[in-house]
């Protein structure tokens, strides 16, 4: 059946491998990965790994010995540097590896501070890989002071995990409100009264002018013109997909690489799944960056490469862990014009976001009930009486009665 080799061990390339000898595939498969470890989990690495809570064996996916007992060649550490589609090959090092068919599951990269202000000082971290994380370790201690440069899901996580450990936390964030490219102004309420409470100093409609020191990092001016003493620094300025190696084989890009409904790229011979694509959904092109997508998008792929012809439909769904507090969204908000609060015990709370009669999204503190009855209903193409969902006394199942 020819040779298919995946380029990216992350979430969405082991997911692929592992889905193509689930269903059949003998032939060969090779999976290669620029990091010396085999593909591991890259939620905890910010959160538990980070803390200290979880080992480094709980973060792979499958043990290493899962592939060689697949028949998976795993090439890791590993860079493939060009793709030849007219030969159909890649070039690893001074090795070229024919395919018969390629799949780029090659993920996302961190956006990095310019180092015109800074942001190669030793000191200044991204959170993206277990090689970022073990480098940050280090300085997440009782004492320290760190900046927080963006007020995304990323860098909140990173305040959580900073402050959690005893250390003094600034955020800044450049927009009006944190969160507010994703999510709704009672959503970002919600975390900077939790973040608040955890003595994180959150600064909104606040952006970094320039970080000080000479080889190390010392110190931040903000747009404000207000200066802090730091002794390290996380960015968390959002992610971009991992387009270079696509781009550079001559291969369509529209915010990702472009695949049709089945994962196939402009060449019929090279697919691409998880973070570094975009595909058609309900008339527009959507890019999702969440493990779900990755693992449900590959395994589609996978599918497709073995001849079944499905579309990829996906089924949003997110989470973020912040404290004791576990944030957990379904569908896509886009769009929204009003939102519904359902407010529960203590700190358990939700917002409905509908665009006039249809059901959106729900963002769920804290609330799984909420979460999975929003997310069944979302995922049936059916909406909810905001009147009910508004009602604290009510039950949300009679929601999902027909």
């Amino acid at each position: 059946m020819g040779h298919i080799v995946v380029v990216g061990a992350g979430q969405a390339g082991a997911s692929l491998v592992a889905k193509l000898r689930k269903d059949g595939f003998d032939g060969e498969l090779t999976l290669i990965g620029a990091e010396p470890v085999p593909p591991y989990q890259r939620p905890p690495l910010s959160k538990g790994y980070l803390l200290g809570e979880m080992a480094l064996e709980r973060l792979y996916l499958r043990p290493e010995s899962f592939y060689s007992e697949q028949g998976v060649t795993l090439r890791l550490g590993q860079e493939v540097t060009a793709i030849d589609p007219a030969e159909r090959t890649v070039t690893l090092g001074d090795e070229m590896l024919r395919y018969d068919d390629l799949v780029l599951t090659t993920g996302s990269e961190p956006r990095r501070l310019p180092a015109a202000i800074g942001g190669d000082l030793d000191g200044v971290f991204v959170v993206r890989s277990l090689a970022d994380v073990d480098a940050m370790a280090a300085h997440v201690t009782a004492g320290k002071r760190a900046l927080i440069v963006g007020g995304g899901y990323i860098g909140l996580e990173a305040a959580a995990v900073a402050a959690k450990r005893g250390v003094q936390v600034t955020l800044v964030e450049m927009a009006d409100r944190i969160l507010q490219r994703v999510a709704a102004p009672e959503t970002s309420d919600y975390f900077r009264a939790l973040h608040g409470g955890h003595g994180v100093d959150i600064r909104e409609g606040v952006g970094l002018e320039r970080l000080l020191g000479e080889t190390r990092v010392n110190g931040a001016v903000l747009s404000d013109g207000s200066a802090l003493e730091v002794d390290f620094v996380v960015v968390g300025v959002g992610i971009a997909p991992a387009t270079a190696l696509a781009e550079a084989a001559g291969l369509e890009i529209d915010n990702g690489i472009k695949v049709d409904g089945l994962g196939r790229t402009s060449d019929p011979h090279i697919w691409a799944a998880g973070d570094c694509t975009s595909f058609p959904h309900r008339g527009r092109r959507l890019r999702l960056e969440s493990v779900p997508n990755a693992i449900d998008q590959a395994e589609c792929v996978a599918g497709n490469l073995l001849g079944a012809g499905k579309d990829y439909v996906p089924k949003p769904w997110f989470w973020s862990d912040q404290y004791d507090v576990k944030l957990q969204i379904a569908g896509l908000n886009t769009g929204y014009d009003r939102i519904v609060t359902r407010q529960g015990d203590g700190p358990t709370v939700s917002f409905w976001y509908y665009r006039g009669d249809d059901l959106l999204a729900v963002d769920a503190m804290n609330d799984p009930r909420a979460y999975m009855i929003g997310k069944r209903l979302i995922e049936a193409g059916r909406s909810a009486d905001p009147a009910v969902v508004g009602d604290p006394a009510a039950d949300l199942k009679a929601l999902l009665k027909p």
